[in-house]
């Protein structure tokens, strides 16, 4: 079966010497600890590649349980040294020595008032913590998606109503059979020209409008019917991600001709106590 690894059971011989390697590598991480942590050692990383690849092996309990010892000892390790280093914490001198050493401009002995009060590259800071206020991933069209404000009222006036003297016919318009073009149709339109150049894409990225609630429903609503119509179909990758893609031209032409009809219907739920547990909101979606 793709994406999943085929493991052969295991004998007793073998987890007798899974565990004495795990029981190796945790008396290593006691013995190293002083040089675990330093910038110029690769023991760190030669850890937890050790770690890594005797967890492909874990099938047992008591493997399991070592291999979660393993890794508790790392993390008490990795906090003691935090610990050990940063009793205090930083203080304002130390940030403000920090910022000159790496931002700070140098303005020799000719040094003026204007000059110090630019003696730190503001612009390389921004750049520097500019991911951090950057608009993360995810949905937020469910939170507040409607503003709550108090409209006052209009009160009605009524006017004076005027005895009509004559009867009067209103012109009838030709019928030109010319129907004029909805949003939705040209929503379908957009999407249907995105389908047809990138073949297929993501269901979130197709329709999801973080910006506005509304504007994701009827994106929603434009996608239903071209999935109902047969123009587009909803697919899951190996990877459990739904994509939308364009059907092939000879089968929506056999639909749309043939006598037996066939319509295709999508449900799709945002899970609002799923967001709160992840940092994704979860699509369901059955066609």
């Amino acid at each position: 079966m793709l994406g999943r690894t085929i493991r052969l059971p295991q004998g007793v011989t073998d987890r007798r010497v899974l565990r004495s390697r795990y029981t190796a590598v945790k008396n290593l991480i006691n013995d190293e600890k002083d040089e675990l942590w330093r910038v110029d050692s690769d023991k760190f990383s030669s850890i937890i590649s050790e770690v890594e690849n005797l967890h492909q092996l874990v099938q047992k309990p008591r493997e399991q349980v070592a291999d979660a010892e393993a890794l508790l000892d790392i993390a008490n390790t990795l906090m003691t040294s935090v610990k050990s280093q940063s009793s205090e914490g930083v203080t304002p001198s130390d940030f403000v020595n920090l910022l000159l050493r790496d931002f700070g401009q140098r303005y020799g002995v000719r040094a003026t008032a204007e000059n110090a009060e630019n003696a730190i590259r503001w612009k390389d800071v921004g750049l520097a913590v500019s991911h951090i206020f950057r608009v993360g991933h995810g949905c937020c069209t469910m939170l507040g998606p409607m503003n709550t404000e108090l409209k006052q009222r209009k009160v009605g006036v009524r006017g004076k109503r005027v005895r009509p003297t004559e009867s009067s016919r209103p012109e009838e318009l030709d019928d030109t059979g010319k129907e004029e073009q909805t949003d939705t149709d040209k929503n379908m339109a957009t999407m249907f020209e995105i389908l047809r150049r990138k073949k297929r894409v993501r269901l979130e990225s197709l329709f999801l409008n973080r910006k506005s609630f509304a504007q994701t429903v009827e994106n929603l609503f434009a996608m239903s019917f071209l999935v109902k119509d047969g123009r587009a179909e909803i697919v899951v990758d190996e990877n459990g991600s739904h994509l939308v893609c364009k059907t092939h031209s000879f089968q929506t032409s056999v639909a749309l001709v043939s006598p037996i009809l066939l319509f295709l219907y999508i449900v799709v739920g945002f899970h609002f106590f799923s967001t709160k547990e992840c940092s994704f909101c979860q699509f369901s979606n059955v066609g």
